[in-house]
């Protein structure tokens, strides 16, 4: 098989359209063409009168050597896949079965893989299975009673469960994890399309199921699930895991632990410093969402033209700024078509994130506009000082929306950081379209959530970014407070073998323990935990 780069199509390209693209790149007949397969999709959006894809090729054609031969101009090259390999195992026995904690993508995908080569892990988790969290989310959202254990970051399928589901990554990928990650998605449900999407996405709706059906597999190959089992304590001996606490009352023996426990797990991270387990500060971003309409995304950042945007849309954004302070201002978890959710997993705290269904079909995009912080934010270098920070910024957004979510227009945001305006608005008054959020909110002043020079960052970006963009910062933009749970505050460190620095048998992983950004990282991680602990240890026999 052959590999053809960067053939150019125009939206909404048909299978023949790529066939002849494919048979001019390599100069043959479309007969001669066997089978063609997409290996990579990016919109080009540069010019906005030419929006093309731009795409990458898997082909199968007759006299493939030949045709090899005569093209010299680099497009075209031997296609040599990169197929994921599970390692040999090594022969030390294990005394009890391995123990994982936390059923996010990390800890899914390290029972998968520990479960499929006959590692018989043990899962705890600290919230509900789906389904019932499901229920639990929406219950919170309806009413604001909020369960500390099943919510919108606590409970199978971790905290991006109920996110857009993006799944691109920038781990480099040499051993084919990614692939093999992306080829598991489709497995259990997602759509084809996200194997060659370069901004590939499923949806909380997708995921939910996806999630479900990837537990009923590790059970059936030997794994087991608690949930509403969460780790209060571990016991160490002689510098090594020997058992963990469920609950406060059951203890359970283990020499292999795999902490998958996410980037909001505040009690379990206090736990494991008072036990004197190795961790340092990491810095991380706060911010707010900003809504803005899709069809105004749609139009600024790629095309006016609707025969376009038709195949298209929603359209998605990055953007990026350097602050003269020296911190770095970007979007974070753009949600096309999506909803700021009230993410909250403490009570009288509050946190946002942004959510997409898979069909992308809300009114409003929204995304998080967020600013680097870290030690000299935190007031002191303890290791547990940047969860303290978040704590007080959503102590202060429950207090400004009294609970719901609080909202406001960034123009009114703006005068009163700026002083432009000495006037104060009505709060209460609705201009414009409602915000559109999963859970109550309220149009408060926001401008006390953040500490003021984390506002006049914000602001100096907003309008960097709406003079590159006319619009992004109209005064009736929307924003929520606040976006506070971006990354974990928290590396708790580990060595080449993926355990703890000072504690044998204990594997951090995954973006709770610092060493991931997202569901496709923390689950490549969580695949190479899995590895690690099988190129020591034998399965566990029958």
């Amino acid at each position: 098989m052959l590999y053809i780069n960067q053939l150019k199509l125009k939206p909404g390209f048909s299978r023949n359209d790529l066939v002849k693209k494919v048979s001019a790149a390599l100069k043959v007949l479309p007969e001669d063409i066997i089978d063609v397969t997409i290996d990579r999709r990016s919109l080009d959006a540069r010019k906005r009168n030419n929006i093309l894809y731009i795409v990458n090729a898997i082909v199968s054609v007759k006299r493939e050597d030949s045709v090899l031969r005569r093209i010299t101009d680099g497009s075209v090259s031997k296609y040599e896949p990169v197929v994921y390999t599970f390692p040999a195992h090594g022969d030390m026995p294990l005394k009890s079965r391995p123990i994982i904690v936390g059923a996010g993508p990390a800890g899914l995908f390290c029972a998968y893989y520990l479960a499929k080569n006959g590692y018989k892990p043990i899962v705890l988790e600290r919230g509900l299975d789906v389904d019932s969290r499901k229920k639990s989310v929406e219950r919170f959202w309806e009413t604001g009673v909020l369960d500390p254990n099943s919510n919108v970051l606590f409970g199978e399928g971790g905290a991006g469960a109920f996110s857009d589901g993006k799944l691109n990554t920038l781990v480099k990928d040499k051993d084919g994890r990614n692939k093999e990650v992306l080829s598991l998605f489709v497995k259990y449900g997602a759509k084809p399309s996200i194997l060659y999407d370069s901004k590939p996405h499923v949806g909380t709706d997708v995921l939910c199921e996806i999630v479900k059906s990837m537990r009923e597999d590790i059970k059936k190959m030997g794994g087991e699930f608690r949930f509403n089992a969460e780790m209060t304590d571990i016991v160490l001996k002689n510098g090594r895991v020997k058992s963990v606490k469920i609950n406060g009352l059951t203890e359970l023996d283990c020499d292999i632990l795999l902490l998958c426990i996410g980037h909001s797990a505040r009690n379990t991270f206090s736990m494991l410093y008072d036990h004197g387990i190795k961790m340092e500060q990491k810095e991380f971003a706060v911010g707010f969402r900003v809504e803005h309409h899709q069809k105004f995304i749609d139009k600024a950042f790629c095309t006016d033209d609707e025969s376009v945007l038709k195949f298209i849309s929603p359209v998605s954004y990055k953007l990026t700024y350097k602050h003269e302070s020296g911190r770095g201002v970007y979007s974070f978890c753009m949600c096309p078509g999506g909803y700021v959710v009230n993410a909250s997993s403490e009570n009288g705290r509050l946190c946002v994130n942004g959510m997409s269904y898979s069909g992308r079909s809300g009114e409003h995009a929204n995304s998080a506009i967020i600013v680097s912080v870290g030690p000299k934010d935190f007031g002191s270098d303890h290791p547990l000082a940047g969860i303290e920070f978040q704590r007080k910024i959503e102590e202060n957004a429950f207090a400004a929306g009294n609970g719901m979510i609080p909202v406001e227009h960034y123009g009114d945001f703006k005068r009163k950081v700026t002083g432009a305006d000495s006037v104060l608005p009505d709060f209460g008054e609705f201009v414009g379209n409602p915000p559109c959020t999963k859970g109550s909110y309220i149009f408060a002043d926001i401008t006390k959530v953040l500490p003021e020079e984390l506002n006049r960052t914000f602001v100096d970006a907003m309008e960097y970014f709406d003079k590159v963009t006319p619009g992004f910062g109209a005064s009736d933009v929307l924003m929520s407070a606040v976006e506070s749970r971006t990354s974990s505050p928290v590396r708790i460190t580990r060595g080449d073998n993926f355990q703890s620095l000072n504690c044998e048998g204990l594997y951090p992983i995954g973006e709770g323990a610092g060493y991931a950004g997202g569901i496709m990282s923390a689950a490549m991680d969580g695949m190479k935990a899995a590895e690690a602990v099988a190129k020591v240890y034998m399965p566990l026999s029958e």
